[in-house]
């Protein structure tokens, strides 16, 4: 009899297992962009054999296994036995099961394989730090990341970042093509490059999550899987290189920022400013991870990093009981050795902010000018949506009405133009 539940655990072991299944198979193949494509033959036939046969006592084990087979397959049709195909049989033993199963009978479990768990651990690093690799487009490194270390399918991503899925798959087959003509070699960089490559992989989970917290098109606000998604990569990066400070410096940033998540929306998905939320509705546990994930880049005497500095003030909005409690002299100079570390138009218009709370309007106001006068964030909605709101707060109407009619025309998300055709409607005439 057929087993219902297959399929889901298709799925679910999937999301789990695929990116020590995919870097497993790179390690024993060589070959990057195979590993993923023996891993997808080996996915889609646990899709046909395990709602019929049942699932198997090692899931995990039984997608490998099958990956592997299929790359014996290859290898033979190569005709290319030689001391790789030697070494994967040797692995495998000649004497096993076919990939479905015994023959006639594809219902029993494969062989099962012993996880080595220190080469797990590298081979998932090597996964992230290939899948991330500088030679590749940020739109490409995001994509590939999320295909093979994060498990999501093509129309997954595609869902979350609101593009057609045949421009994901395009991405993905262009990235193994460049990777493969580069000559990327599956492995963690040497100690001398790691630091450097480091970057681009914290950047690629940074980019995930900024795209689902503030979602930048369509019609939701937050995109929670998107979100939850890259809190799962940076967790594991961060247990895969527990002395690198920006690895905890990241992981405390998207915890404290998804903290507040339960109270950045009402009932019917609109916005709720800073100031207006149910700080009740924050989630403490997740608080709580982000200030020891913070602690732990701390304690590593280097100073903090762009990451860690901040999420120090996502920390400053968390332990804070209202906006007006909240430590803005603190945030601002935390934002100043920010904009020193990693200089940005986005950090100086949140300084901007920062420094508005904390000083007034009319200081920020010749923060927010001196960047439009340099021709900052010209399209984008946040530059003249603050200056709008900054312009309020002095009294100057006319031309806050100027700024934020700009943001709304410059504004792609449906649920944060609302909130800007809100503030234009309580201006009046």
């Amino acid at each position: 009899m057929a087993d219902p539940t297959g399929r889901e655990a298709v799925a679910a072991v999937w999301r789990i297992e695929s990116a020590r299944i995919v870097g497993a198979l790179a390690r024993y193949t060589g070959d990057f962009a195979l590993a993923e494509d023996l891993a997808q033959e080996a996915l889609a036939e646990a899709l046909v054999t395990w709602p019929r046969a049942g699932v198997p006592r090692s899931p995990a084990g039984w997608l490998l296994t099958v990956g592997r087979r299929r790359a014996i397959d290859l290898f033979r049709r190569r005709s290319a036995l030689g001391d790789r195909y030697a070494a994967l049989a040797r692995h495998l033993g000649e004497g096993g099961v076919a990939a479905g199963g015994a023959p006639g009978n594809p219902g029993q479990d494969t062989e099962e394989v012993l996880w080595d768990p220190d080469q797990i651990d590298d081979d998932v690093l090597a996964l992230m730090f290939v899948s991330c690799h500088p030679v590749l487009s940020r739109e490409a490194r995001v994509a590939l990341t999320l295909r093979v270390v994060g498990g999501l399918t093509s129309d997954e991503i595609a869902k979350a970042f609101l593009v057609p899925t045949a421009t994901v798959q395009a991405r993905i087959t262009r990235a193994k093509k460049t990777l493969a003509e580069a000559g990327v070699p599956f492995a963690v960089p040497p100690a001398a490059e790691r630091a450097a490559r480091l970057g681009s992989v914290l950047n690629v989970v940074y980019v995930i999550f900024t795209e689902g917290s503030s979602a930048s098109s369509g019609r939701e606000l937050i995109r929670l899987d998107l979100a939850g998604e890259a809190q799962r990569l940076a967790r594991v990066l961060a247990r895969l290189v527990p002395d690198e400070p920006e690895a905890h410096g990241l992981l405390a940033l998207l915890e404290l920022t998804a903290a507040r998540f339960p109270a950045r929306t009402g009932p019917d998905g609109e916005p709720v400013l800073l100031e207006h939320q149910d700080r009740r509705r924050w989630d403490r546990a997740a608080i709580g991870r982000g200030r020891a994930a913070l602690a732990r880049a701390e304690q590593a005497g280097r100073g903090l990093g762009a990451y860690g500095l901040q999420a120090a003030i996502a920390e400053c909005h968390a332990v804070a009981p209202s906006v007006e409690a909240t430590d803005w002299h603190r945030i601002v100079l935390l934002y100043e050795a920010l904009g020193r570390l990693a200089p940005s138009p986005v950090v100086e218009l949140n300084r901007a902010v920062a420094v508005a709370m904390a000083e007034g309007p009319a200081a920020a106001l010749s923060i927010v000018d001196e960047l439009a006068a340099g021709g900052a964030l010209v399209n984008s909605y946040l530059l003249p949506s603050v200056r709008g709101e900054l312009l309020i707060r002095l009294g100057r109407a006319a031309e806050a009405r100027a700024e934020l009619e700009r943001a709304v025309a410059l504004c792609g998300n449906e649920r944060e133009r609302a909130v800007l055709e809100g503030k234009l409607a309580n201006l009046g005439d």
